[in-house]
């Protein structure tokens, strides 16, 4: 078996630090080709579908593959820009701005990188950049706030199964989750605070996250409570009584029951209840995506006014906002502080002894 080195690896040279944050993905374009190879993946992941993979082979490839492809590239058609994904550029300016801030403060000891768990940069692709770069030491953060199999543990998954084929692998620290992280509620409570002084507040404000089958919760997946946590914290900073917001949960697919209340079932239910205006806000989500502007922004804007609702808004994601970078900073500084002070070492004593050997460098 061959193992994955480093390319005329020099022992003189010092250990770099890598981050690397993480998404869910996107496909490489809105056709369905693109659609049919990126959902093959996805949807092949037993993290996101636990079901007996026999079976799964068969529903996945001959018959949702069939069928779902052509549906949703139309779906990325509604939302594609001028530069590509929208998950995928606000992921792309999260990195630059992280990139700044450690290059500003740390010049090049400390590498930053993203890729998505799905589609392209792949992990594989990513880590075999920081790798060669001189990366010996990693943090991951998939930018998933609250913790579930099928998000953060899928990409631990994948993380793994390519440091299988490393010859050397990097110290590794992996933030799982921060449902609870102070200078994150923050943040959601500024966005919320910012966007009401200029829309005005309305009758409820609705937290929508993606959903999950209800079997995960009751088979120990926490995401349920953390997405609650979530909410509670945010409406404390918001000041909000128990009946001005309500938690809810979108993107369900398939016929076994999820997560509830359902956004979409509850914004088409609150009409009837004297609730005629609302605001969603998708705190689960890192950046605006396929979901949260096509579904969140559209989709359910449409049964909430065909319901006899008569405002209705969507409040967009933290995506690159300065709060938001600041946030990641000081959910990752910790974790560099230690390997900053180890990567000073000299490696002149290394390369002496490595070329008594016969290295080359």
């Amino acid at each position: 078996m061959r193992f994955n080195g480093v390319k005329d690896f020099n022992h003189s040279q010092g250990d770099k630090i890598g981050v690397l944050i993480t998404n869910l993905g996107t496909p490489d374009e809105p056709t369905t080709p693109a659609l049919r190879r990126y959902l093959k993946e996805f949807l092949s992941d037993p993290r996101v579908v636990e079901v007996p993979r026999p079976i799964w082979w068969f529903i996945l490839n001959g018959i949702i593959l069939n069928i779902r492809p052509a549906k949703s590239a139309a779906a990325y058609r509604e939302v594609w820009t001028d530069t590509g994904s929208p998950l995928l550029t606000h992921t792309q300016d999260q990195c630059t701005a992280l990139k700044k801030y450690f290059s500003d403060r740390y010049g090049d000891r400390v590498q930053v990188e993203f890729a998505m768990r799905y589609g392209n940069p792949s992990i594989t692709s990513v880590l075999e950049k920081l790798q060669q770069s001189g990366v010996r030491k990693l943090v991951v953060l998939p930018l998933y706030p609250q913790y579930s199999g099928a998000t953060s543990a899928s990409t631990f998954d994948a993380i793994a199964a390519d440091f299988t084929q490393r010859r050397w692998l990097p110290d590794l620290n992996f933030i799982s989750h921060y449902p609870d992280f102070e200078p994150y509620i923050t943040a959601l409570a500024d966005k919320v605070r910012h966007y009401q002084a200029e829309h005005g507040v309305p009758d409820k404000l609705i937290l929508s996250y993606h959903g999950i089958p209800k079997r995960y919760l009751l088979q120990g997946d926490p995401y349920h409570c953390e997405c609650h946590k979530t909410s509670r914290l945010l409406a404390e900073q918001l000041g909000l009584q128990p009946d001005q917001y309500l938690t809810t949960f979108q993107s369900r697919f398939g016929r076994a029951e999820w997560l509830k209340p359902y956004t979409d079932e509850t914004l088409k239910s609150l009409p009837a209840k004297g609730v005629k205006s609302v605001q969603v806000f998708c705190p689960g989500f890192s950046s605006d995506c396929l979901e949260t502007i096509e579904e969140i922004g559209q989709e359910n804007r449409e049964y909430f006014i065909e319901s006899g609702g008569e405002s209705y808004a969507y409040i967009p994601a933290l995506n690159a906002d300065a709060s938001h970078i600041d946030m990641m900073v000081q959910l990752l500084e910790p974790y560099l502080h230690n390997w900053l002070v180890d990567a000073e070492r000299d490696g002149t004593q290394t390369q002496t002894l490595a070329k008594a050997l016969g290295a080359a460098r």
